[in-house]
């Protein structure tokens, strides 16, 4: 590629895909994770390819560190979690706005060719309009919510003030390979599939009607890179999901076909600022980054399912 790219977060879920993907295509990587929420066994593979820092964007002089001799930078650091922001608004205020001004500024100041921030589909709130567009009127229901929407704000006035190229990804609702199962803000998918492949039950909490734009990795890898080198992307936000959704419900029993099992389910109270339905529209994506999601729900399932197994047999 000849590029270097700065990859934050590197050792979470959907950074350590991105690092996977840059590593196989030739690319020099620097990746920056204070390992919070982060995992370095994620990187374990790719660690004599990669430089690794470990540091906290939200000191200055870290980000000013990391964003030196880099072309590009892909910001997926951050503490994502609706629940965490919660029960902690402050420490994830820190992690996910003054982290993300501290990078953007230290970017300007270096002349970074393009950032691509990872914001997230939450800033729509709970509207009942379907599918959720990116002029629709945002309406944060969380913490982590608002700051992701702040991080957005941010990115657009460095592009309009200072004219650093900014692209925001809204994600909606990644899931795939290496997402933590374990811990009790981990997403819905990871969390299903381990207890299942352990003969224990699930938890839905409500009724399992609430339905999500479940998005596979490979799909938002892809609308990183190219995010990256779209002509006419700087300054524009893109929705990134599949287009289409499902209910918890119908996610228990595609998981019950390809597992061969029977799901034990208990219902539980609805999560406080859980939004009740979401789906992307991605038409902005497909126009501006020429985004196409190649990895269907179904075929992702397929391939998380056979990689967690493959996790549980070592």
């Amino acid at each position: 590629m000849g590029n270097k790219f700065l990859v934050t977060g590197g050792a979470g879920f959907i950074g350590s895909h991105i690092v996977k993907r840059l590593v196989d295509d030739g690319a020099e990587v620097r990746v920056v994770d204070n390992l919070s929420t982060g995992e370095a066994r994620r990187l374990e593979p790719l660690r004599s390819a990669i430089q690794f820092v470990k540091g906290d964007l939200a000191e200055e002089v870290i980000a000013r560190e990391v964003v030196d001799g880099v072309d590009f930078v892909l910001h997926q650091a951050a503490v994502p979690s609706v629940q965490r922001s919660v029960a902690d608004p402050v420490a994830t205020n820190r992690a996910n706005v003054t982290a993300t001004i501290n990078l953007l500024e230290a970017c300007r100041k270096v002349q970074i060719r393009r950032i691509v921030f990872a914001a997230s589909s939450s800033a729509y709130g709970d509207t009942e309009v379907l599918p959720k567009h990116e002029d629709m009127p945002p309406n944060p229901l969380s913490p982590y919510a608002l700051q992701k929407l702040v991080g957005e704000r941010y990115c657009k006035l460095y592009h309009d003030l200072y004219g650093v190229e900014t692209v925001c990804l809204r994600y909606f609702n990644v899931f795939g390979p290496q997402q933590d199962p374990h811990s009790e803000y981990s997403a819905v998918i990871p969390k299903f599939i381990t207890r299942l492949l352990a003969n224990q039950p699930i938890t839905i909490h409500g009724d399992g009607e609430q339905s999500r734009d479940f998005t596979f990795i490979d799909n938002v890898v892809e609308a990183n890179l190219l995010a990256l080198k779209a002509p006419n992307a700087a300054g524009t936000m893109c929705n990134i999901g599949c287009g289409e959704r499902i209910t918890l419900n119908r996610l228990v029993t595609l998981l019950e076909q390809q597992l061969g099992i029977n799901a034990q389910v208990i219902h539980a109270a609805p999560k406080a600022s859980d939004v009740r339905h979401s789906l992307a529209d991605i038409e902005r994506a497909k126009a501006i980054l020429h985004y196409q999601p190649k990895i269907t729900v179904e075929e992702g399932l397929r391939r998380t399912v056979a990689a967690y197994k493959n996790m549980i047999a070592k």
